[in-house]
């Protein structure tokens, strides 16, 4: 189901399965950072096999609500950040540190003790069965640079650009694969750049665009302000956005609907595709097509069509399967009612 105009998305991540993994349990703490065996209800030599199963799930209900543009859900992984932050050489994530979380709390964290190093492809494999099992086009989502950067206890790199660079080349290599293998959209996930933004005025940007330097397939970056299951109180405008406008990724996907942002400020991403937050992910009522439509109209007083994506504020991973399926077909209906009208 391919659209031109007005396509949609999810940011990355569907709800896992009850049965896969202890939802209780990880709704009652941060994001994992390192690797949480105790996490997954299948033991280790049936979990792959079971993964497999559960993103086919996640794969079909979004093809069944309608979305144009997929994900294979991030089943595989305990959060958006640790498969990774943990692949690489120089990294000690069983041994973790602390580093401070976007809530300002004490985080664990894997340990960079030395060069940080890709040494094999991380999601190359998730991505074949992705490919092979879906005919939409597909988005593979990464942690972005800058945060990976602020979720790690450094010991090696002389200071946190040094850091984030190092992971930024190692984010490359990655990316490059992906599209070699059959990527439409790669994402880089770096939420923290508005949890801290301050710092990330120094050198997000530059960490960014030596990810995607070279990089000739769709790019996006996702911002937002935290998953709205572990952050009820949102600010109501961003302290790091226009600076976007200076990377070289091709799409920008915010955050929009819950915080009810004032929309006038993708004014200031004019050369960028928006990837527009427009399902509140904090509200277990199911938005109606004529809501998602009202708030994708609001969008097109600052943005072309031709430059719109439609898609839900964040990952939906801490909704009930049944509320993210349902909130996944209004999405599309809301779509298709605004499609409807400029054509």
């Amino acid at each position: 189901m391919e659209h031109n105009l007005i396509p949609t998305t999810v940011v990355g991540s569907y709800p896992q399965p009850e049965w896969l993994i202890d939802k209780e349990s990880l709704q009652n703490r941060f994001p994992p950072r390192i690797k949480d065996h105790q996490l997954w209800r299948i033991s280790k030599h049936l979990l792959g096999e079971a993964q497999d199963d559960a993103t086919l799930l996640a794969i079909r209900d979004m093809e069944r609500a309608g979305i144009s543009i997929i994900t294979d859900g991030e089943i595989r992984r305990e959060s958006y950040s640790t498969a990774f932050a943990t692949s690489l050489n120089g990294v000690d994530a069983d041994n973790p540190g602390t580093a401070r979380h976007r809530s300002g709390k004490p985080d664990i964290v894997p340990r960079v003790i030395g060069p940080i190093k890709r040494t094999h492809p991380v999601q190359l494999e998730a991505l074949k069965f992705l490919r092979k099992n879906t005919t939409r086009n597909i988005k593979v989502t990464l942690p972005g640079p800058y945060s990976l950067s602020q979720q790690a206890q450094n010991e090696h790199y002389k200071d946190d650009k040094s850091l984030a660079l190092a992971y930024a080349n190692a984010l490359n290599e990655e990316i490059r694969d992906l599209f070699k293998f059959g990527a439409d959209i790669v994402q880089l996930d770096d939420p923290y750049m508005q949890g801290f933004p301050d710092k990330a005025k120094l050198f997000a940007i530059d960490a960014i665009n030596t990810a995607l330097d070279g990089i000739d397939g769709t790019t996006a970056v996702h911002l937002c302000f935290g998953y709205a299951a572990l952050i009820d109180n949102k600010p109501s405008g961003y302290s790091f956005l226009p600076e976007l406008e200076h990377s070289i990724a091709k799409q920008i996907s915010i955050e929009a609907a819950q915080p009810n942002i004032d929309l006038s400020i993708l004014k200031q991403l004019p050369s960028k595709t928006i990837i527009l937050g427009v399902i509140d992910l904090n509200d277990m009522t199911i938005e109606t097509p004529e809501v998602v439509a009202e708030r994708i109209r609001k969008a097109l007083k600052y943005v072309e069509p031709n430059r719109l994506i439609a898609a839900p504020d964040c990952g939906m991973k801490y909704l009930p399967r049944n509320v993210a399926y349902k909130k996944l077909e209004s999405l599309a209906q809301g779509a298709d009612i605004v499609r409807q009208e400029i054509t």
